[in-house]
């Protein structure tokens, strides 16, 4: 499945699994490393989500604000873009679109 949301499926994703990890890591064991690798990682990915949300062509500034909640926000924007409508076509050829031209001559009334 190859659409124009692939990057923000995937950042939102790793938002979220690395706000996972980093919750379970304080709550249990509390490991710096961990936090230290992880942490970057997670405002990485939430910053990534929230561009990729404002480039999208369905999405609304309500979108990107939504994008901008800590943790969950990709996810959320996700939801929204996908009822908005469907995602532009891929730049590698998967989806092709025709345009009927009108059989008018170019003088013709």
């Amino acid at each position: 499945m190859s659409s124009s949301r692939r990057p923000l499926r995937a950042s939102a994703a790793v938002e979220l699994v690395s706000l996972a990890v980093l919750l379970v890591n304080m709550t249990t064991v509390d490991i710096q490393a961990v936090a230290a690798m992880t942490g970057p990682v997670h405002g990485c990915a939430w910053l990534f989500s929230i561009f990729a949300a404002l480039r999208d062509p369905h999405g609304s500034r309500r979108t990107t604000v939504v994008a901008a909640i800590p943790g969950v926000g990709g996810m959320l924007a996700l939801r929204r873009l996908n009822r908005a409508g469907p995602a532009a076509p891929s730049r590698d050829g998967d989806t092709v679109v025709r345009v009927r031209l009108s059989g008018r001559r170019s003088g013709a009334r």
